[in-house]
């Protein structure tokens, strides 16, 4: 792959691939699909739905700039990460038909068709903030992205929870796009001349919601499913969930980019996404027959 460097990035340039993942085939998938762990589950099938529309505006974000980004460099790696978030759009799409169908109605929720009414109200809404502040919460979203991506694909306790085979395959080939394509927003924003201030604080007031959102979200989503509702089971879970790999101290590690002059290349992911280019793609690569 051509390696491209700018003033303020050592990120290669994101690389488009034209994924076809297989969810449901040959054998159904179970409902509980995380190891039969119910809060697992959900989080997984809740990011799933919210990604699409996620992508999709952090798309419009960049692109409100595309007539104002003059270095060569940076063009290309935005092209990349347009490519990019779309693949991922459509892919979590075909995941989130199966998770429709096995009784997710969160899922749902999230789920809607260019033009529907709910997309023109989105857009009606981006519309309405200035557009730095769009980009910023973009910038912001591929932080949260990128420093969950790190700990999908580097700790072996995450990699080793028991799972649907095609929904891992899915989650770490979008967990190496992220880190690929993770500066690109921030580099846009810092480009075209956004305000330290307003990316630190937007972050600040996301921060503060992370988790009372997301928790409301993953229990809005058990208990819309009759089939999840077991209250002991699911406590037990949860804690477990909270005080596991994906969870605890992942607050701590998104902390750093409220910091003055942070960047996302200063936390280098060069060995990891080396390592998991050659596992997903390289020579014998897990996911070259996804490849359309």
């Amino acid at each position: 792959m051509t390696i491209g460097q700018d003033a303020t990035s050592l990120t290669p340039y994101p690389r488009v691939r034209r994924m076809r993942f297989r969810f449901g085939q040959p054998e159904p998938m179970s409902h509980h699909f995380v190891r039969d762990d119910i809060p697992l589950t959900h989080l997984i099938a809740v990011l799933s739905g919210a990604f699409p529309p996620g992508e999709e505006s952090f798309i419009r974000s960049v692109r409100k700039f595309s007539g104002e980004i003059t270095d060569p460099v940076l063009k290309k790696r935005v092209a990349g990460f347009i490519g990019q978030e779309a693949v991922h759009g459509q892919q979590h799409r075909a995941l989130n038909d199966q998770l429709i169908e096995m009784g997710f109605p969160i899922v749902r929720l999230f789920t809607f068709a260019p033009g529907a009414l709910r997309e023109r109200a989105v857009i009606a809404v981006e519309n309405l903030v200035p557009r730095h502040v769009h980009l910023a919460f973009t910038a912001l979203a591929e932080h949260y992205t990128s420093t969950l991506a790190v700990r999908v694909l580097g700790e072996e306790a995450i990699q080793s929870i028991p799972g649907d085979p095609e929904v891992w395959k899915l989650l770490n080939w979008h967990a190496f796009e992220e880190l690929e394509h993770k500066s690109v927003a921030f580099d846009v924003y810092r480009a075209t001349g956004g305000s330290e201030a307003v990316r630190i604080v937007l972050m600040a007031g996301t921060y503060a919601a992370t988790i009372p959102v997301v928790s409301l979200g993953v229990l809005a989503s058990i208990l819309s499913d009759p089939r999840s509702w077991r209250p002991i089971r699911v406590a037990r879970q949860s804690i477990r969930l909270y005080r596991g790999p994906i969870v605890k101290g992942l607050m701590k590690e998104i902390r750093p980019y409220m910091r003055p002059g942070f960047h996302p290349d200063d936390i280098d992911s060069t060995e990891l996404l080396e390592h998991w280019r050659r596992a997903l793609f390289g020579a014998d690569g897990e996911l070259l027959d996804r490849i359309g």
